[in-house]
């Protein structure tokens, strides 16, 4: 088990039977009672964002949770595949499962997918991810001077604001947490 003076951010813990992500934490002490620990929590399964107190010391169990290197090998309109690099085992997930991580992944990219007693709750994707562009506008000369940017569609469909200088064919740097553009590659 865990106690609240183990949470950090990232930590996974199960609560009321369903497993959550730490996206926040906050010691308090006031100073009349007794100290707790303030959270916001992310579910794995929905991605539903709960605001949860904690008295100091209380416990929490460990989720029964795995995460696995996974390849990403081709989706259709509903379904993504993916294929456990250790054992070469396929499995498919929805759309809606996969969620935002569908733009950062590209075929035959690694992901590392969390499973929840068994079954595929998570995908996650490194914080940096290298994307070629597809489409954006051509340079106009004299656009370098301001700041501000375009708009350039990458090879995932993800729409990013680059620098007037990007043409098609480029292969950029984009973070995943923020989905800005890093560098060019």
């Amino acid at each position: 088990m865990y106690s609240t003076q183990d949470f950090r951010k990232g930590l996974k813990i199960e609560y009321n039977d369903k497993a959550w992500v730490i996206v926040e934490f906050q010691h308090v002490s006031p100073g009349k009672g007794s100290a707790f620990v303030r959270t916001r929590l992310k579910n794995l399964e929905t991605a539903q964002v709960v605001e949860v107190t904690f008295k100091s010391g209380d416990k929490v169990n460990i989720p029964d949770v795995e995460t696995r290197e996974m390849q990403y090998l081709y989706s259709d309109t509903e379904r993504a595949t993916f294929m456990d690099v250790s054992n070469y085992e396929q499995f498919t997930l929805s759309n809606a499962e996969v969620g935002e991580a569908k733009f950062y992944i590209v075929e035959n990219g690694n992901v590392r997918v969390t499973f929840f007693r068994g079954r595929a709750v998570a995908v996650e994707v490194d914080n940096h991810v290298d994307l070629k562009v597809i489409e954006t506008q051509p340079n106009i000369k004299g656009d370098t001077s301001g700041g501000g940017g375009k708009p350039a569609k990458l090879e995932t469909g993800l729409m990013v604001q680059v620098p007037f200088h990007i043409k098609e064919g480029d292969v950029l740097r984009i973070d995943t947490r923020t989905n800005d553009y890093l560098s060019k590659v």
